[in-house]
């Protein structure tokens, strides 16, 4: 089953990052690594979200979390 990113972050802005991190961390595609890496910048484990950034092709963003959301969301189009 493919994840959906759109409810992973849609849980994720709502606060409900155990519940998105649970759908997401089964995936393996780019964007479910990129989106996985964002989740563990949320919490604060930068060594971790540096590990799912590079299993999606990424490396660690430099830019706010706000601004790593809207990149990630505007991706959905393409996903």
């Amino acid at each position: 089953m493919a994840c959906n990113h759109k409810e992973v972050l849609d849980l994720a802005k709502a606060g409900n990052w155990e519940q998105a991190h649970a759908l997401v961390q089964v995936h393996g595609d780019v964007l479910s690594c990129q989106i996985h890496g964002y989740l563990h910048r949320v919490e604060g484990d930068l060594s971790n979200a540096s590990y799912w950034y590079s299993r999606g092709k990424s490396s660690l963003p430099k830019n706010t979390l706000d601004e790593e959301f809207d990149r990630l969301y505007a991706q959905l189009a393409d996903a």
